[in-house]
């Protein structure tokens, strides 16, 4: 029987990919609408449709730090109608961040495409007189107990980002969490807190501005949105990397040929020239990595945070 089997589960997987897609896809964003993350989607999403002849409808789902939207794709039907545009919160983080989270990152999915990785970067407030890294890790050595770091929230890439600093350049200081960059930036700006992580285009205007002050970005590459900018690695942290990225992955069990079109057709998206313009301005970087290298990504990734995390003792329920 088994010998009967295997052969008409190929059968049925390669007709279901010659005709796929016969219906829309449905691509869930583990976020509210308007972030880098929704946005990095609808645009992905808008090429994909072109490519495979059928409408890619983008859907918002936040919450639990990604993790609903997560378990909404780990329980779907693998069929790759339903995707999850994958983050570093909900393939990376948050393994190790909830105890008892309701998903398996590497059993209950299977990767498709690495799209994006988007670096966060190192900004103080005016005031704090520190023009690079090694000045900033001076100054608050020597003032270790008047030294607040804002984050997006406990357990975000921001705030782990912090605690990589902490703990690579042996440092404390307060770490201030705030529901959402938006209000963290807020109050960097006017002066309550004193440093923080965050994302490049959140940053961007209030750093042409002259309002804060960037220091280095936390890619092991810079970034072509602050080109001058050293990497943490460059400005005296070896091996820093804490990166925020975007990938698709597809519910564990979807039949290869049909994650084989679908990683096709995410691939050549990334090579559109709105795409690319698009990711710019997000302050992203283009990532062609495909499948089993994704697979890779997603086990260091949820190494390089665990670390993070229990440095921090960062937990959630």
């Amino acid at each position: 029987m088994a010998a009967l089997a295997a052969p008409l589960l190929l059968m049925t997987g390669g007709a279901l990919a010659q005709d796929f897609p016969a219906r829309p896809i449905t691509l869930i964003v583990p976020h509210s609408a308007g972030g880098t993350s929704d946005i990095l989607a609808r645009t992905v999403a808008a090429e994909v449709a072109k490519t495979l002849g059928q409408s890619v409808i983008v859907e918002n789902k936040g919450g639990a730090n990604g993790s609903i939207a997560a378990k909404t794709v780990a329980t779907a039907k693998p069929d790759g109608y339903t995707l999850l545009l994958a983050t570093a919160s909900t393939h990376g983080i948050n393994p190790t961040l909830y105890p008892a989270i309701s998903y398996d990152a590497r059993k209950d999915f299977a990767p498709v495409a690495l799209l994006a990785t988007v670096p966060n970067v190192l900004v103080v407030r005016k005031g704090v007189e520190a023009d690079s890294v090694a000045a900033l890790s001076k100054r608050i050595g020597a003032q270790a107990d008047s030294f607040n770091m804002a984050s997006a929230g406990a357990g975000t890439p921001g705030h782990l980002a912090g605690e990589m600093y902490r703990s690579q350049a042996k440092l404390k200081f307060t770490h201030v969490p705030y529901k959402g960059g938006s209000p963290a930036l807020a109050d960097l700006i006017g002066g309550q807190v004193d440093f923080m992580f965050t994302t490049i285009p959140g940053a961007l205007p209030h750093i042409k501005a002259g309002t804060l002050q960037a220091l280095a970005v936390t890619s092991p590459q810079r970034s072509p949105a602050l080109p001058d900018l050293p990497t943490m690695s460059e400005a005296g942290l070896p091996g820093f990397s804490a990166l925020s990225w975007h990938g698709v992955v597809a519910p564990a069990g979807t039949p290869p040929a049909v994650i084989d079109k679908l990683d096709q057709a995410f691939t050549a998206a990334l090579k559109s020239p709105e795409v690319q313009q698009r990711l710019l301005e997000e302050g992203a970087l283009a990532a062609d990595m495909r499948q089993q290298a994704f697979a890779g990504f997603i086990d260091q990734e949820i190494k390089n945070w665990a670390v993070a995390i229990k440095d921090s003792g960062a937990t959630l329920n």
